[in-house]
């Protein structure tokens, strides 16, 4: 690297952590997740608002590899610290209603999102029609677990039976949708490329079977948890780059092999120490993930987008959001939940995030996606994550008083009534 690329790269950072601060604070005077400004942030800094002078000399080409290098390291750990934050019991705990949320959450909003794909075909045909189709039903299926953990802690909602619902049924949507990607990558890479896509399944068995071993570095022969050091951060830390290298190498995307390590380690007594490794990282990702938004942004060019684009921005939002609320809706009132409760947790599973530009990522590296389509795409995670928040107020308005707070929910039957349960955390980073 030259003087003159390391100095841009110290400026390109500064710039783009003041500018994500602001913009992240500022979301969050309004009552927005902070992750809102921080994709505005990247969107405004790309060729949208200043065409491509402002972008071309502040991000020039020599310098955006490493703007991205540093970008996919804070999208590991971000990866990462959601396998992490599954709670294996809590999946177990709610199995009827939130299986039933979470089917809804993604049949409905797939289905339609395959009708979707079929429309959007005619204006971005592709070689790979059928993979096209099936990503587009997977994109509108997201739900962006970290940001509705984070919007469940701002809104007091965490503890709340509908709370611990939203992040059980996120959780599920999520391991899901991972593992949907996962299987369209495989496809898309093609037939030479199946035998490595294949390993996928032998290298996740043995994360299982090496989850005694790393369950020595959390808890202690007695069986007492350890206490969190800096050691054990890196450990764990060197273990994720790892696992997500390896499936980078299977012809995976690495975000799966970060995924996987994070929801393999050892839950048993480690509650404290996940919590502590879960805030480290966080404080990482926060320095790292903004780039990640600029690097996104970059791509973002809505300078051309016309009464055609308007109207297929209108359908894929109309698509996301009528999809997700209907089938979450539906799937929760399957099941006896009541009706203000079914409401709440339908606007929550519409937040999207982050996660939603992971897989957007992924889609434009595949070829799924072009440009102009992706543009459109982060367009929708932007209006689907702004708009949960007024949406859950306008449903409190309407419902009367707030969800009750109260002890574990242990059966399917104690979320049927009045709302009383808990959730999970919630403290995870807004994205």
């Amino acid at each position: 690297m030259s003087s003159q690329q390391v100095t841009l790269l110290f400026v390109d950072v500064a710039l783009i952590l003041m500018l994500a601060r602001s913009l992240g604070a500022l979301a969050f005077r309004i009552g927005q997740p902070p992750v809102v400004g921080e994709i505005l942030g990247g969107i405004l800094l790309g060729p949208t608002l200043f065409g491509t002078f402002l972008s071309d000399h502040l991000f020039t080409a020599d310098v955006r590899p490493l703007l991205t290098a540093l970008a996919d390291i804070g999208v590991v750990l971000f990866m990462f610290v959601i396998g992490l934050e599954l709670e294996h019991r809590a999946l177990r705990g709610r199995t009827r209603v939130s299986a039933g949320a979470a089917l809804g959450s993604t049949l409905v909003p797939f289905g339609l999102g395959v009708g979707l794909g079929l429309y959007l075909l005619r204006a971005h045909d592709t070689d790979q029609r059928a993979a096209f189709v099936v990503f587009i039903g997977l994109a509108v299926s997201v739900t962006a677990f970290p940001v509705l953990a984070r919007i469940l802690a701002d809104r007091g909602l965490s503890r709340t039976a509908v709370g611990g619902l939203a992040l059980t049924a996120a959780a599920l949507v999520d391991v899901v949708a991972w593992t949907a990607l996962a299987a369209v990558q495989a496809v898309v890479g093609g037939a030479d490329d199946y035998w490595r896509a294949a390993l996928l399944l032998p290298f996740t068995g043995l994360l299982l079977l090496l989850r005694p071993l790393m369950r020595r570095l959390f808890v202690t022969p007695s069986g007492k948890p350890k206490q969190f050091t800096a050691n054990l951060l890196v450990i764990v830390l060197i273990g994720a780059l790892l696992s997500a290298a390896a499936t980078e190498a299977m012809g995976m995307h690495y975000i799966f092999g970060a995924f996987l390590f994070g929801a393999a380690l050892p839950r048993d007594r480690t509650s404290s120490l996940r919590n502590d490794l879960c805030e480290r990282t966080g404080q990482i990702t926060s320095l790292l993930l903004p780039v990640y938004f600029v690097v996104a942004g970059l791509k973002v060019d809505l300078r051309g987008l016309g009464a055609d684009g308007l109207v297929q921005l209108g359908a894929i939002v109309l698509v996301a959001v009528g999809g997700k609320f209907a089938g979450t809706y539906a799937g929760a009132r399957s099941q006896g939940l009541p009706a203000r409760g079914s409401a709440t947790l339908a606007a929550l599973m519409n937040t999207r995030g982050l996660t939603e530009l992971v897989i957007l990522g992924v889609g434009l590296q595949l070829g799924l996606l072009n440009a102009e389509l992706y543009s459109l795409m982060v367009l929708m995670a932007l209006v689907t994550t702004a708009m949960t928040g007024p949406l859950l107020s306008l449903i409190d308005r309407r419902g009367g008083a707030a969800p009750q707070r109260a002890g574990p929910v242990t059966h399917d039957n104690d979320v049927m009534g009045d709302g009383v349960g808990t959730g999970g955390r919630g403290d995870h980073a807004a994205r």
